[in-house]
Order: C-alpha cells, then sequence, then structure tokens
C-alpha cells in the first residue's frame, strides 16, 4: 500500500514510546483530545492542545529532480497539564515542566531505544521545538499546562 504521508505512524510510534518510557508510567498518555478528567492529574496528550488549530500540521514537497520521493515537514501538537487539590503554583509549573523533560528524554536515543530520535523509523527525526506555559487557579486547585510541539521529517 502506497503511503502518503508519515504522520499517522509518527502519531503511533511517539504514543508507543512514551507508554513505554519508565518515567511516565505513573502519567495518562492520551491519543488526540478527551473530555477533562480532573481525577488524571498528571496527563500528556499526542494530536491535541487546547489552543492549537490541528492536531498535525504538515507540508510536503519533491525532494529533488525526478520526483520519484518528497520530504515532508510536520509539527504534531501535544499538551501537558499538572493539577493539584493545593493552591501552589510553582510546585504545579516545576511539575509540567518536569513531564515535558520526560518526553523529550524519550525521544533521545540510548543504548535501549537507539531509534527513538526517529519514532522507530517512522521518521528521519524528531525533536520537541516549542512551548507555551498557561497557568489557572480553579476551585480544584493549581493547574499548570504546557503546549508544546514535536517536529518531524520524514521522506516519503
Amino acid at each position: 500500500m502506497a503511503t502518503t504521508s508519515r504522520v499517522p505512524a509518527a502519531v503511533d510510534a511517539l504514543l508507543a514510546i512514551l507508554r513505554a518510557a519508565p518515567p511516565l508510567a505513573q502519567v495518562r498518555i492520551v491519543d488526540g483530545p478527551e473530555p477533562t478528567n480532573l481525577t488524571d492529574r498528571r496527563r500528556i496528550h499526542i494530536g491535541w492542545s487546547p489552543g492549537a488549530e490541528g492536531a498535525v500540521e504538515l507540508e510536503q514537497e519533491f525532494n529533488g529532480a525526478g520526483a520519484r520521493t518528497r520530504d515532508e515537514r510536520f509539527e504534531i501538537a501535544c499538551y501537558a497539564e499538572v493539577r493539584a487539590g493545593d493552591k501552589d503554583m510553582a510546585a504545579r509549573r516545576s511539575d509540567v515542566f518536569a513531564l515535558v523533560a520526560e518526553v523529550e528524554s524519550a525521544l533521545r536515543a540510548t543504548d535501549a531505544a537507539p531509534t527513538a530520535p526517529t519514532l522507530a523509523g517512522t521518521v528521519l527525526w524528531a525533536e520537541l521545538t516549542t512551548g507555551n506555559l498557561t497557568q489557572a487557579q480553579t476551585p480544584e486547585g493549581a493547574q499548570a499546562g504546557l503546549d508544546f510541539t514535536i517536529s518531524c521529517r520524514a521522506r516519503i
């Protein structure tokens, strides 16, 4: 079957990598959006962010003369959120950045996961590139969220 994009395989691989990362074992890794669940106090959404216009933004062009292959660049919208029953915003801010640091670590090559930066071979490379912190005091306590982007390059 011919492929017109590496996006579906890359998103699936990113989800699998994060779900298998031991430091994220107690974090809910969500595929896309889902209704807010206040019992999940630590979540990472892949393919969704509250302010994003889309799940993945992509762009393609021919790789060179002859039009045999195409280069694809895409950005996967992601969102990490941490909630607590207290009003300690500094702790929530630190917690959400620690969560995203674990995502970044999971995308680095290691002896145990040499293909992590290529999302298990689905892309040429993937990296965390942008972020945007949001904070709120809610009736349930302090909440910190971090929109972040995983940027990828692939050849199809």
